[in-house]
């Protein structure tokens, strides 16, 4: 796919429809702008609330496809109520640390 566009006054330019179709962007979304190898790179980003910047996080978003994939597996318990999980996760607690060899204490 191959588009021209012209470069306007100011250096504006208008970034074709079906471009901000396909990739999604909207009026008042944010570019990042690169030059490499003497081409214009442009990736659309998303800006976040610094309150849920955690989820974004390489190790939260590696524990979400972990969560994904044991759902799709089907290694899921479920629970009565909380008291119940928690003495499964001891139980498991136990175990892996019968397998290791450390003490229980």
């Amino acid at each position: 796919m191959s588009d021209l566009v012209q470069v306007r006054k100011k250096a504006q330019l208008t970034l074709p429809r079906s471009v901000r179709q396909k990739l999604d962007i909207e009026e008042g979304d944010f570019l990042d702008v690169q030059v490499r190898n003497g081409e214009i790179v442009l990736k659309v980003k998303k800006l976040v609330d610094k309150e849920q910047a955690w989820f974004w996080t390489e190790r939260w978003q590696q524990g979400e496809k972990e969560a994904e994939e044991d759902i799709r597996s089907g290694r899921v318990h479920r629970f009565p109520g909380a008291e119940d999980a928690i003495a499964f996760l001891h139980k498991q607690a136990e175990k892996k640390q019968d397998k290791t060899g450390e003490s229980h204490s």
